[in-house]
């Protein structure tokens, strides 16, 4: 058992927590993954209250971000906000697979941006993205892809990683969204517990662990400026987290190159991945500090297509503190 997990979901008392207007349940892929569904009269009566208000008047008046995000959780009773700090700051949960009924047709992008943007605006707020210039990113993978990373080519996995490593804004979280789909088989999202890990312990305990390395980005990130920081950390509470991505960062000499490459084959290796299929319309919300994400590869078709909407950001607790 590894040493430095001192959460267990299996021994966590079952939540008892209800929110109006919204199913609970734990997916059966993980404990650790909590699905939750909004009911179609909740959709519905949040699409109506939010109508005044396009996603172009989200990209230019940032308040009208938290604005929607009130507006979606009274509509839950004021049920939805605590619920959701909670889970995400949990250690055993930290991960979400959130349904909306009558939400799942790439013609209701607007309406799937807006409630994504209503979600995200109750744990924290999205940062910039320097990709699309906006506090969020859509992004399609098509049969051929000729891009300056693996996000968009679909013929191979994209392998376990941490968002944000490449900037210097805190990267709490990270929502992924499905706003199409077509022709396509295989491309599951791939998720990995920190907790979980069979290497975690080898991997933290090294001196290179917390050594400062560099991280950059290729040209369509559309940022210049280079990072610096270790691949391992600690939370408030000595728990281990990581920020890691094998395409971006830059090893200065054969030793970190090395130890690298090692790295990323334990994660790559690992028998406790999860494989989840996402629906369309539906949203995956992890703590990017203790979650791993990646996405198996696609079966090739020539008229495969797939577009997502990404948000990351930081989470701002309430004042109670979560743990």
């Amino acid at each position: 058992m590894n040493t430095l997990t001192t959460a267990n979901p299996s021994l966590e008392k079952e939540k008892k927590q209800t929110i109006h207007g919204v199913s609970l349940s734990t997916s059966p892929q993980s404990s650790r993954l909590l699905s939750i569904k909004f009911s179609a009269d909740i959709v519905q009566r949040f699409l109506q209250q939010t109508e005044q208000w396009p996603i172009q008047a989200l990209e230019y008046k940032s308040l009208l971000r938290f604005r929607i995000a009130k507006i979606l959780d009274d509509l839950c009773a004021n049920q939805l906000q605590p619920f959701l700090l909670e889970t995400l700051l949990s250690r055993a949960q930290g991960a979400l697979l959130i349904h909306a009924e009558g939400i799942d047709r790439v013609e209701q992008s607007d309406e799937m941006v807006k409630l994504a943007t209503a979600i995200a605006h109750l744990i924290g707020r999205s940062n910039f993205d320097s990709m699309s210039g906006q506090y969020y990113a859509r992004f399609v993978v098509k049969n051929v892809d000729n891009s300056d990373s693996y996000l968009r080519q679909p013929h191979r996995a994209l392998e376990l990683h941490n968002d944000g490593t490449y900037v210097d804004e805190v990267t709490d979280y990270v929502m992924m969204m499905k706003i199409d789909e077509q022709n396509m088989q295989g491309g599951d999202s791939i998720l990995l517990h920190l907790d979980d890990w069979e290497q975690l312990d080898t991997y933290f305990r090294h001196p290179l662990a917390r050594q400062t390395m560099r991280w950059s980005a290729p040209p369509s990130k559309n940022t210049r400026k280079d990072v610096f920081h270790p691949v391992f950390d600690v939370d408030d509470r000595g728990r281990p987290v990581m920020r890691y991505i094998d395409q971006f960062v830059q090893p200065k000499d054969f030793i970190e190159g090395n130890w690298l490459s090692e790295l990323s084959d334990a994660l790559e290796n690992s028998q406790r991945k999860l494989y989840l299929p996402v629906p369309v319309g539906s949203i995956l919300l992890i703590n990017n500090q203790f979650w791993l994400h990646g996405r198996d590869r696609f079966t090739p078709h020539p008229e495969l297509r797939r577009e997502l909407m990404r948000q990351r950001g930081y989470i701002n607790p309430l004042p109670s503190r979560f743990v």
